[in-house]
């Protein structure tokens, strides 16, 4: 049986929703580098600038994977923004700085709406390298998030949503 779907993932044609969501994964990676960036000039925890250049690495991977899958399909990755100066914590006036639970906080929402768009990316996909793809980076932002939960939890910073303490008694009929 032959076909452009047959054999190699890698010869087969990326569809429409393959090429968006690889493209708009290399783009929202652009901007999480420069955000995080960013969050390492305000970090005052040594334990949040660790998770902050592991997720910066993560995106920086996932830049390189993307814009590599789009150039040998024939898409143009979008444009490369400038690296972020480095600036002393001091530096940054109280109120202009964000604080380590803000960033902890901004970063655990990050991380959960991206194993939303790698799931969401995984069952979409018909190319199986593709796929893969994705679920590597959707098990990598697990750790990261499992890390930044443990980290927020130890720190005192998880501020969590109401919790049922007392749970009400059944009736038995």
């Amino acid at each position: 049986m032959s076909g452009i779907l047959n054999g190699n993932a890698k010869d087969e044609p990326m569809h429409f929703g393959e090429v968006f969501s690889v493209w708009q994964t290399s783009v929202m990676a652009r901007g999480a580098v420069s955000c995080y960036q960013a969050f390492l000039n305000h970090a005052g925890d040594k334990d949040l600038k660790k998770v902050l250049n592991s997720l910066i690495d993560q995106a920086e991977l996932e830049i390189k994977e993307c814009d590599t899958l789009l150039t040998d399909n024939g898409i143009i990755p979008a444009p490369i923004m400038p690296k972020r100066p480095d600036a002393k914590l001091e530096d940054i006036p109280v109120g202009a700085r964000f604080s380590d639970p803000e960033i902890a906080a901004h970063i655990a929402a990050d991380i959960a709406a991206g194993l939303v768009a790698c799931s969401q990316v995984m069952g979409q996909s018909i190319r199986v390298d593709i796929g893969a793809l994705f679920a590597k980076y959707h098990l990598t932002k697990a750790a990261l998030g499992v890390k930044i939960l443990e980290i927020t939890k130890e720190k005192g910073w998880l501020v969590p949503p109401p919790l049922q303490i007392k749970r009400p008694e059944t009736v038995e009929a």
